[in-house]
């Protein structure tokens, strides 16, 4: 069996008892032995700006050297005024400057959004992948991710309580293995 896809797992929150953190957790444990899911931490990189493009801060090139090793990239992320949190489109454009040294291009996407509300984060899943089709990612559009009511959705240790969400997460996940087999580039 060849070895797994790399899929480096980007959260959207920083916050320490993140709903999406658990979500990324959750889905990790729930991945097929085809994927092996990383956390790739953001929460430490500075805020872009073209005057360190020629010469990357340190925090920069080590999130860009993750990306760039990864196979393909899923996203767990919160809605923040209908859109994501400002720090994930902080990583997104640090991963893809300076012009023409995108790490994000070609490595495909899925994209799961987690919210306290009722519409799952909506907006945000589709903020973000309107950002990442323009950054060449093939983002999988079925099956669509929204989950609501995140402060019911797990235990004390993380685990997702109810059986329909797992059910749920356990097809998405399977989803996304064969979306990533389909588009993963020189494998």
């Amino acid at each position: 069996m060849p070895a797994p896809y790399k899929v480096a797992v980007i959260v959207g929150s920083l916050r320490k008892d993140s709903y999406n953190r658990k979500m990324a957790h959750a889905l990790a444990r729930l991945a097929p032995d085809t994927l092996s899911l990383e956390i790739v931490e953001i929460g430490d990189l500075p805020l872009f700006s073209q005057d360190f493009e020629k010469a990357l801060p340190s925090a920069v090139v080590a999130f860009k050297s993750r990306i760039q090793a990864a196979d393909a990239v899923l996203f767990i992320t919160p809605e923040y005024n209908r859109s994501v949190p400002g720090v994930l489109k902080n990583a997104i454009d640090c991963g893809s400057r300076p012009y023409g040294t995108s790490v994000w291009s070609g490595k495909p996407g899925g994209v799961v959004s987690v919210s306290t509300g009722a519409v799952g984060g909506f907006g945000a899943n589709h903020h973000l992948r309107q950002s990442m089709v323009f950054l060449d990612v093939p983002m999988m559009g079925q099956p669509e991710a929204y989950l609501g009511g995140a402060a019911k959705l797990f235990d004390e240790a993380g685990e997702v309580t109810q059986a329909e969400t797992r059910e749920f997460l356990q097809r998405y996940i399977n989803a996304y293995a064969d979306w990533v087999a389909r588009h993963a580039a020189g494998r």
